[in-house]
C-alpha cells in the first residue's frame, strides 16, 4: 500500500527524534522499490548503525511504522487534558523536534513511549510470522510448573527478547554516538520505555479436560494492550526525577537531595518544562488558545488552568446523542436519539496570538 508505506517513512524520524520530514515525491519513489538499499539510504537523519540494520531487516520498518501511530496515539491519549497535548505531531510535524531539543519531562516521556512501542511492534511482528529473522519465544517449550501446578508450554509466546533487543539496538544508536549528558538521559529513558512493555508481559493459558477441567492446561506468555504501559509511563512522567550529571561525568545524581536516586525504571530530566501557554516555535509550544477547557474541573484540564488566566470564551452548540437505552433481551441495547444543548469554553488567545521566536 503505497499510501502506508509513504506515511511510515516520514514518521519514521519521529522515533529516532528527529523533525518530520515533508512527504515529497521521493517518499514515493522509496515505497514503489523494492531495493532496501536504496530505501534505507534515502531515510534521513539514520547514523550508519541504523542503515545497517534497515538494510539487513528492510520488513521491520513497517512494523516500526505501526509503532510509531501506536505511540503518537498513546501520547496524545496520556496528554489530552494538558497544555501541551502532544498534538504538535499533526498541526505543526516539526515542532516535536523543538520538545525533543529540551531535557524536559516532557521529551523524557516522548523517549520512553517512541521506545516502547518499537518493542511493542516488533515483537508483535514476530509473533505474526511477519519478520524473517524472529518467531515465537523459542524458550517457551516443554512442561512447566506456577502456583497453580504443572502446565505445558504451547501456542506462541510473545518474543519480548527480541523486540527488546532489536529496539535497544536500532533506537540507541543514534545516543551512542554521544557521550554528552543529553545522550545519558535520553539513552535512560529509552531503557525505561523497553522495560515498561516487558513489565506487563502475562501468562495466558487455556483449558483441556473434561468440560473444560484443568486436568492439563496449556500456557503462552503474552503482552498487554499498550495502553497499559502508556498509563504506566503516564505515572512514571508524574513522579519524574530531575537530575544533573555527577561530578565524573558517567551518570546522574539528584537535582535536590531530598528526593529519592533514580532506578532503571523512573523518567529523568535536566531543565524544567515551559508552561505552554503561548505559541512559542523555540520550545515546540502550540498554545492554547482555542482549547477546549473543563469549566467544572479542577484539575489541569480546568479552564483556569488550561487557559493560563486569559479567560475562555462560551458556545452554545446542539449535538445529537444515544439516550434513553433500553437492554432487550437476549443481547440487544436500543437508544434512541436525543438533541441535546450544550455549553463548549475555549480558551480566549493572548493579546498577540502571533508565534514567538527568539531565533
Amino acid at each position: 500500500n503505497m499510501n502506508f508505506l509513504s506515511g511510515i517513512w516520514w514518521s519514521l524520524p519521529l522515533v529516532l527524534f528527529w523533525a518530520t520530514p515533508p512527504v515529497t515525491s521521493s517518499w514515493w519513489y522509496m515505497g514503489a522499490v523494492g531495493s532496501s538499499r536504496v530505501m534505507c539510504d534515502n531515510v534521513p537523519g539514520l547514523v550508519s548503525r541504523q542503515r545497517q540494520l534497515c538494510r539487513r531487516h528492510p520488513e521491520a520498518m513497517l512494523s516500526i511504522g505501526r509503532g510509531v501511530a501506536a505511540w503518537t496515539a498513546e501520547c496524545q491519549h496520556q496528554f489530552r487534558r494538558h497544555r501541551w497535548d502532544c498534538n504538535a505531531l499533526e498541526r505543526g510535524q516539526r515542532l516535536l523536534g523543538r520538545v525533543l531539543l529540551r531535557s524536559s519531562r516532557e521529551s523524557a516521556f516522548v523517549h520512553a513511549i517512541s521506545s516502547a512501542g518499537v518493542v511493542f511492534a516488533i515483537t508483535r511482528a514476530c509473533s505474526q510470522g511477519e519478520l524473517k529473522s524472529c518467531s515465537c519465544d523459542p524458550k517457551k517449550k516443554g512442561s512447566a510448573k506456577d502456583s497453580k501446578g504443572h502446565f505445558d508450554w504451547g501456542g506462541c509466546s510473545d518474543n519480548i527478547d527480541y523486540g527488546v533487543k532489536f529496539a535497544r539496538a536500532f533506537v540507541d544508536a543514534k545516543e551512542r554516538k554521544g557521550k554528552d549528558a543529553r545522550a545519558l538521559m535520553n539513552l535512560h529513558n529509552n531503557r525505561a520505555g523497553r522495560k515498561a512493555v516487558k513489565r506487563f508481559l502475562k501468562q495466558e493459558c487455556k483449558c483441556h479436560g473434561v468440560s473444560g477441567s484443568c486436568t492439563l492446561r496449556t500456557c503462552w506468555l503474552a503482552m498487554a494492550d499498550f495502553r497499559k504501559t502508556g498509563d504506566y509511563l503516564w505515572k512514571k512522567y508524574n513522579g519524574a526525577i530531575q537530575v544533573v550529571m555527577n561530578q565524573d561525568g558517567t551518570g546522574f545524581t539528584v537535582a535536590n537531595k531530598r528526593f529519592k536516586k533514580p532506578t532503571k525504571n523512573d523518567l529523568v530530566y535536566f531543565e524544567s518544562s515551559p508552561d505552554y501557554c503561548i505559541r512559542d516555535r523555540d520550545v515546540g509550544s502550540l498554545g492554547t488558545a482555542g482549547r477546549v477547557c473543563n469549566q467544572t474541573s479542577r484539575g489541569m484540564d480546568s479552564c483556569e488552568v488550561m487557559c493560563c488566566g486569559r479567560g475562555y470564551d462560551t458556545s452554545r452548540v446542539s449535538r445529537m446523542t444515544k439516550c434513553e437505552c433500553k437492554f432487550h433481551w437476549c443481547c440487544a441495547v436500543r437508544c434512541q436519539d436525543c438533541l441535546e444543548v450544550v455549553d463548549i469554553h475555549t480558551c480566549k488567545a493572548p493579546k498577540s496570538a502571533g508565534w514567538i521566536s527568539r531565533t
